[in-house]
């Protein structure tokens, strides 16, 4: 090949090249998808931890619906309250009053107070152990089976398993709601912080069979319900469960609960 054949390839690429990239260049801008500049406003506020605890695939589609409109701007439960004020800044609009709530684990069969049917060695992992016959080790089918599969899942480090019950801090828990989706015995669940009273218990066994697995245990008896003046507290498969919505605090199921698994925190 001589050098005048070597010169006519080499411009030949370079006018190949030029062409390619004006074309490039064009289609970029041509089919360019616009975005939103709030959109990246509002993704910058919000932390990154793409929990999925706002109903979202993570932090960028929660940016995105909260532009559209199709999430309101204090969804984000990990940036609370600063993030909600910083993302209506860029928006323009108000903050919506917003009730801060937190994970709670309704069952109250600690080691000492839970009767067990076999000792269990192996993985410890919850959702390993819901498949296992009798569902562990504990008698009380219902209850947490304390190998911390919820402890495994929370990036806040607001949960831990003592004495067999997963436990919740309620000062370091965002209410991302992992731990509610990850408990295979759909123990844990998000209420207000300010609810007074909690139901710690799950079992929806009738009385007598509740007894023979645990000591604290929901007899379904009803007292609670005749007891409460504000029609918050109702007994549904044989267990008693609480409307935050309603309920007053006033304590009197507590005082009347025989069984005494109607607790303060």
């Amino acid at each position: 090949m001589n050098f005048g054949s070597i010169l006519i390839a080499t411009a030949i690429l370079a006018v190949l090249g030029l062409f390619v990239g004006l074309f490039l260049g064009f289609a970029s801008n041509k089919f360019a998808v616009k975005v939103d500049e709030r959109e990246q406003a509002v993704r910058e506020v919000l932390p990154g931890n793409n929990c999925g605890g706002c109903g979202f695939a993570g932090c960028d589609a929660l940016a995105k619906a909260i532009v559209q409109g199709d999430a309101p701007v204090n969804a984000c439960p990990v940036g609370g309250a600063a993030a909600a004020e910083k993302i209506a800044s860029v928006m323009g609009v108000e903050v919506g009053a917003s009730e801060k709530k937190a994970a709670y684990v309704k069952c109250s069969g600690t080691c000492d107070k839970v009767n067990f049917q076999y000792q269990y060695f192996g993985t410890a992992d919850c959702r390993e152990m819901s498949v296992v016959p009798g569902y562990g080790e504990k008698k009380c089918s219902y209850g947490c089976l304390g190998y911390g599969s919820c402890v495994s899942v929370c990036q806040f480090d607001a949960i831990h398993v003592k004495n067999g019950v997963a436990v919740v801090d309620q000062e370091k828990c965002t209410a991302c709601g992992q731990c509610v989706k990850t408990c295979p015995m759909h123990l844990i669940e998000l209420i207000p912080v300010k609810a007074k009273y909690r139901v710690t218990c799950s079992n929806q066994d009738k009385g007598r069979q509740v007894r023979l697995v645990c000591a604290e245990g929901c007899m379904g008896c009803m007292l609670c319900m005749k007891m409460c003046e504000s029609d918050a507290i109702h007994v549904e498969n044989n267990l008693a469960k609480i409307d935050y919505n309603k309920c007053t605090g006033c304590g009197k199921c507590a005082a009347k609960c025989p069984a005494k698994i109607i607790r303060t925190v």
